[in-house]
């Protein structure tokens, strides 16, 4: 799970308000997709320069281009991920938020409505940021509680 950091929060938060204001959703562009429209938040990427640069790099969605990820590559994608992942998110964020199959997110919907989220659904994704940035949050608040805060640097 992604490390609790402010920005991290603030991010999936600008997202979900962005998708729910019309901005351009189409989960098969890598830039307009799930991942995407993250990736637009946490780096200075366009939609449309994160598109241009997976189709350069591999084939496949964020879940398969993620779990290809070399930090090392100097690939075009492989440098938005490493922004995201610098950003506190982990690989394995990445692949679920394509999918929207984080466990531990979904567990906060009643049961009816954790089995029913679909990948290319707006309404499904902007719950499931917004789920996101609730738990991180409440994650943070508890670090700050628990005084872990000043021993863990990558918390801020």
């Amino acid at each position: 799970m992604a490390k609790p950091r402010i920005e991290l929060v603030e991010a999936l938060r600008r997202t979900a308000d962005k998708l729910e204001k019309g901005a351009k959703y189409q989960w098969g562009h890598m830039g307009s997709c799930n991942c995407g429209h993250l990736a637009q938040e946490l780096t200075t990427y366009t939609k449309e320069q994160i598109h241009a640069y997976a189709l350069q790099t591999r084939m496949g969605d964020w879940a398969e281009q993620t779990a290809a990820f070399c930090g090392e590559s100097k690939l075009p994608l492989d440098l938005v991920i490493s922004s995201m992942l610098d950003a506190g998110l982990t690989n394995e964020d990445l692949i679920h938020l394509e999918r929207l199959s984080d466990q531990q997110i979904l567990r906060r919907f009643p049961i009816p409505k954790r089995h029913q989220f679909e990948k290319n659904n707006r309404a499904d994704l902007i719950l499931y940021l917004r789920a996101w940035a609730d738990l991180l949050e409440e994650q943070l608040v508890e670090k700050i509680q628990l005084g872990d805060l000043f021993t863990s640097p990558v918390a801020v």
